[in-house]
């Protein structure tokens, strides 16, 4: 499912439904890793292992010897010289994607049941011109949950965007639109305007991100990619 929100140089590996989730979650982890989840809920710890055990395939299937991944500043994973990636985690699925630096210069993900917001998260995390705009999308698509896939799609900008600027990015900093595709069809695009200085990659400073969302299996999923300049 998110390897089709990415492009061919990114390997994505993922753990869906109680299946998958036994297959990954039989992995090892490193003593370092170990630590983190000493104290962790079996949930916390099922999920932590899963979502690595995926970084780890795709770290294989790019020619990188398997390793740790651990929380780096902000929680960001650190990855292995060379590469980059992004994970996501949600009830009954992992996933993680992988590319070599040299193709893209981020990329972030991230999946979520599909279901309406809890109450009063919207609000906190919308500005009013995009929920005007989910307004209309729902008018036009109510079997979308556009709270979700927006709140989606902000996850995946953020987790693109520290590893190039080492900052935090608020909700509000970033106005996201999302169009949907073709009628009978749940998936599409969005495009993320950056309300604060964006990250400079190759000599030219980003104004937007651009992404792509779908909807399946229970869940949507969202994905951007940031390219070299």
């Amino acid at each position: 499912m998110i390897g089709e929100l990415l492009p061919e140089s990114v390997v994505a590996v993922e753990a869906f439904g109680e299946e998958g989730m036994r297959e990954f979650g039989a992995g090892p982890l490193y003593p370092e890793e170990e630590a983190l989840v000493t104290r962790a809920v079996a949930k916390r710890r099922r999920e932590f292992t899963v979502v690595r055990s995926c970084a780890r395939r795709a770290m294989e299937k790019l020619g990188v010897s398997a390793q740790a991944v651990l929380p780096g500043e902000r929680g960001a994973p650190r990855w292995p010289a060379g590469l980059t990636g992004s994970m996501t985690h949600c009830e009954g699925y992992c996933a993680a994607a992988l590319v070599r630096a040299a193709d893209l210069a981020s990329l972030g993900i991230d999946a979520e049941p599909h279901a309406p917001l809890p109450d009063g998260v919207l609000s906190s995390v919308a500005l009013p011109a995009e929920v005007e705009r989910l307004g209309r999308l729902g008018g036009d698509r109510p079997d979308v949950h556009w709270d979700r896939l927006l709140f989606s799609a902000k996850e995946s900008v953020y987790k693109a965007w520290f590893p190039l600027t080492r900052k935090w990015l608020d909700f509000s900093e970033a106005d996201i639109d999302v169009v949907a595709g073709p009628a009978g069809r749940a998936d599409g695009t969005f495009r993320a305007r950056l309300l604060v200085p964006g990250p400079v990659v190759g000599g030219h400073r980003l104004g937007h991100f651009d992404g792509r969302w779908t909807v399946r299996g229970g869940l949507v999923a969202t994905a951007v990619t940031v390219h070299h300049a």
